[in-house]
């Protein structure tokens, strides 16, 4: 089959008759995936306050713990490719339920690595069955009219935000890095529990919003997919956008425990609390502040102003603040971030062919996920080679043109 022109017959016959048919969504259905991210997001934040711990632990160097990072942000770029596509043609809800289960078992392999390579594999694991975001979104694409979407997707956004909330704090209190590797334990099954409690709330309360008839019986393979979505002049230009901002984002995340430890002092517990502060700012801006940015001055503007915020106060910490100020630098330049992500989201969506949003939701988080590996290797060699303040200027030097691509490239 010729797949050339296939946005376009998307766009010309966007919902069969077999999906229109489908029962309509239930009411708790959003909430509830919003809780899945929230119980995800909680996993994933346990694990950021030890990973410094890890490198004393199995004494590995700085740049074998961001690794860490940087294998799961592999995995999650594989698993955005597949997963976005695969809900496309058999429905959201499998996709969802079985990421998650599998994402679980990632936690409990590495609860119990008995090394820090044997860590990494784990996280490379788990990495490809946390690539499952473009589903949810994909659900929440399905069931939304186009005017709710960007409040919607800032809503999921802000459930990763109190995911980081509540996650970091449990990993900083529930780790007993004096214990060693078995210090470690008690926070990652405990992630894992919140997985499968996800799971069980989305087997009982989110209906199919997708029909294996509505996708059609051909599809391309992933990597011919991302070829054709890179092949849009303004997709190119949104996900080149993404592809620097997180980069840039995931840089200065990855060497944050270590920075802490380095510039500050801070324990598994203090991390845990200024990522939890971080996280409350993180929900804020994204549950309440990113829908009213974009209803108030439109979505590019929003993404303009949240990436340049963003890279002037990575700049402003990098020149080594006193601790307090370190703290409120940090707060600020996550609402930046976090503000912009839902417009960014709403602009690939519109974009997107009309029957292809989770292929291309896919597509644009692979290229996040492609950044998070790219972000923690390079922050990593500048933190061990060259100092403590490198990643933050790193950081600050991407997010800038990611600023100009979404915020004044991305138009059509």
């Amino acid at each position: 089959m010729d797949w050339s022109d296939w946005p376009r017959r998307a766009m010309r016959n966007p919902m069969s008759s077999a999906e229109s048919a489908l029962p309509p969504p239930s009411p708790l259905a959003v909430p509830v995936l919003m809780g899945v991210v929230f119980l995800s997001l909680i996993g994933f934040g346990v694990v950021i306050p030890l990973l410094p711990f890890y490198a004393v632990v199995f004494s590995a160097t700085a740049w074998q713990v961001t690794l860490m990072f940087a294998v799961f942000a592999a995995g999650q770029f594989f698993g955005e490719l597949i997963w976005g596509r695969l809900s496309d043609k058999i429905g959201r809800k499998p996709v969802i339920l079985g990421t998650i289960l599998m994402a679980a078992l990632g936690y409990v392999a590495l609860a119990y690595a008995p090394n820090i390579w044997f860590a990494v594999a784990a996280r490379a694991v788990a990495g490809v069955f946390s690539g499952n975001i473009s589903t949810i979104q994909g659900y929440i694409v399905d069931v939304t009219p186009k005017e709710k979407l960007a409040g919607r997707l800032g809503l999921i956004g802000s459930a990763f935000g109190i995911g980081f909330v509540v996650g970091p704090l449990l990993g900083g209190l529930l780790a007993r890095p004096e214990l060693g590797a078995a210090g470690f334990q008690p926070p990652l099954l405990t992630a894992a529990a919140l997985c499968v409690a996800g799971a069980l709330g989305a087997a009982v309360f989110v209906r199919e919003s997708r029909t294996r008839a509505a996708a059609g019986a051909a599809r391309p393979g992933p990597l011919q997919a991302l070829a054709h979505t890179l092949s849009d002049p303004t997709l190119r230009r949104l996900m080149g956008g993404t592809f620097l901002s997180f980069a840039g984002f995931s840089a200065m995340w990855s060497i944050f425990g270590l920075w802490g430890a380095a510039e500050y002092g801070w324990d598994p517990r203090m991390i845990g609390f200024v990522m939890a502060l971080t996280g409350v700012a993180a929900a804020a801006s994204q549950g309440l502040l990113a829908g009213w940015a974009v209803r108030k001055i439109g979505e590019r503007p929003t993404v303009l102003i949240g990436l340049t915020v963003t890279s002037v106060f990575l700049f402003l910490e990098a020149l080594g603040p006193p601790v307090t100020v370190a703290i409120i630098l940090m707060i600020i330049l996550v609402i930046g971030h976090t503000t912009s992500q839902p417009a960014t989201s709403s602009l690939i969506s519109r974009a997107a062919p009309a029957d292809r949003q989770g292929e291309t939701l896919g597509a644009n988080n692979a290229s996040s996920a492609a950044a998070r590996v790219l972000g923690p290797v390079m922050a990593g060699f500048l933190f061990s080679g060259v100092g403590t303040w490198a990643p933050f200027v790193l950081a600050g030097v991407l997010i800038l043109p990611a600023a100009v691509l979404i915020g004044l490239g991305g138009r059509r």
